[in-house]
């Protein structure tokens, strides 16, 4: 087509008239001996020139008009609409060279063809104030659940490019390795310590190439609530590619299927849907449903609470799964069954605390809630663990507990403002490395972002 809209200028006027009568567009450029569009020929250009007596035979480049309107092949798409809106017909696209790359008009403006995009997430960690154990899917099969929740300013990223062709490439700076397989199946089936991951590729099937890149804010097994904090990171990720998006629950849902079915490690169902809703959260967990009910909390009781609170890493990891799978057991036993229900009676109790704003109420019942908790398992704490905790007590915290699963990971604890430098100067007095926060109101975050925009372009292992 754009053969047919140039001419060489050293053509003559019949020529140009001709070409003209083939293209249907009124006009013709003149082209140089370098390719270059040098001048512009209208019909009525000619008609003036013949009117004032030039032959058909003579040089058309005496019609040209050599100051033409014109604009470079990379103009943005704002700048010809308001070309376009002067009143101007239709505008030339040159290149550097200024070779003819395409013609534009009211009529023709095209829009831009769809660019390479890559998606980000991030997910909050969550800290747990009580009512830990009931929901595990064994306890509230005849009871109700009901714990207490809210997300912090840690998180979980993940960052998913589509590849051109079948690889799949996962880097985890978590788990400082890689995993490279030549498709889907085989980063699947691969051996090594990506299971979680693989578990939920296998849940999300994709049928196409990716890279994936991971990294957290907190370390492994922190009682944060991790894995699934990483999950709904990577499901966040993959739900940008999907016409038809994942609601929350069903987010939620999925990273619970991946974990506690896929992967077979024992769990509730709190740290799923906390990181995918975020903010203040109050749970209750049945067989029928679960529903989280979002906790309206005055600005100034939540700026206080937080400034109230300090979160302690013990340096001591743990594994959620296997201290799940011994409350399990536990939990046969009618006594353990009623600590448990207990912490689910006082996570209402701690809800309506807060709604009222009774934050040294609060604090106290933060310690009853560790109280109950130690007493549903013997993995909970430790010698160790239990010397940490007198140390807060002793150095002015009101209450605290372990979070998560227990074992080792974070303390929480609650301090009046009067008291907090010493219980500050008392943990770090003890080796205890104390992480600064603050509440996180928003759940996972997912989004795309244009290559273009934020990548070199052509850079693709």
């Amino acid at each position: 087509m754009l053969n047919k809209l140039q001419i060489s200028e050293k053509a003559t006027i019949r020529e140009a008239l001709s070409a003209i009568e083939m293209n249907h567009h009124g006009m013709i450029f003149l082209r140089d001996g370098d390719g270059g569009i040098a001048g512009l020929v209208t019909d009525g250009d000619i008609r003036r020139h013949l009117l004032g007596g030039v032959g058909l035979d003579q040089p058309v480049a005496g019609c040209a008009n050599t100051d033409f309107v014109w604009a470079d092949s990379s103009s943005s798409r704002e700048m010809l609409l308001k070309r376009l809106d002067s009143q101007i017909r239709f505008i030339p696209l040159l290149n550097e060279h200024r070779h003819l790359v395409s013609v534009i008009s009211r009529d023709s403006l095209p829009s831009d063809d769809e660019s390479r995009i890559y998606a980000r997430s991030r997910s909050p960690v969550r800290i747990s104030f009580s009512g830990g154990g009931s929901d595990l899917t064994h306890y509230f099969t005849n009871e109700t659940g009901a714990v207490i929740n809210t997300t912090v300013s840690l998180y979980s990223h993940a960052v998913l490019r589509l590849r051109d062709d079948d690889r799949v490439i996962i880097h985890s700076r978590d788990l400082n390795d890689t995993l490279e397989a030549e498709n889907v199946t085989d980063a699947v089936a691969a051996e090594g310590q990506f299971g979680l991951i693989q578990a939920l590729i296998n849940t999300v099937r994709p049928d196409y190439g990716f890279e994936l890149y991971l990294y957290s804010d907190y370390p492994m097994n922190s009682g944060l609530g991790g894995s699934a904090v990483v999950s709904s990171a990577v499901l966040g990720c993959f739900n940008q590619f999907r016409q038809d998006r994942w609601d929350q629950h069903e987010l939620a849902e999925l990273a619970f299927q991946a974990e506690r079915l896929s992967l077979n490690i024992s769990g509730g169902w709190q740290d799923q849907y906390a990181t995918v809703f975020g903010g203040f959260n109050f749970m209750e967990f049945r067989m029928d449903q679960n529903i989280v009910h979002p906790l309206r909390i005055a600005p100034d009781i939540l700026l206080e609470l937080e400034e109230s609170l300090i979160l302690c890493d013990t340096g001591i990891g743990h594994q959620s799964g296997e201290i799940h799978l011994d409350q399990k057991q536990q939990m046969q036993q009618g006594e353990v069954r009623q600590f448990v229900q207990a912490n689910v009676e006082l996570a209402y109790t701690m809800r309506n605390q807060l709604l009222r704003g009774r934050l040294l109420d609060f604090g106290n019942s933060l310690h009853k809630a560790w109280e109950l908790k130690r007493r549903v398992s013997e993995r909970i704490s430790s010698s160790h663990l239990d010397g940490i905790y007198s140390l807060a007590l002793a150095s002015g915290a009101l209450g605290g507990k372990l979070l998560g699963a227990g074992g080792g990971g974070f303390f929480l604890f609650y301090v009046t403002p009067f008291e907090k430098h010493r219980l500050m100067e008392a943990l770090e007095g003890g080796g205890l490395a104390i992480r600064p926060f603050r509440f996180e109101h928003e759940g996972l975050q997912a989004w795309t972002v244009r290559e273009s925009n934020n990548h070199k372009d052509g850079i693709r292992p």
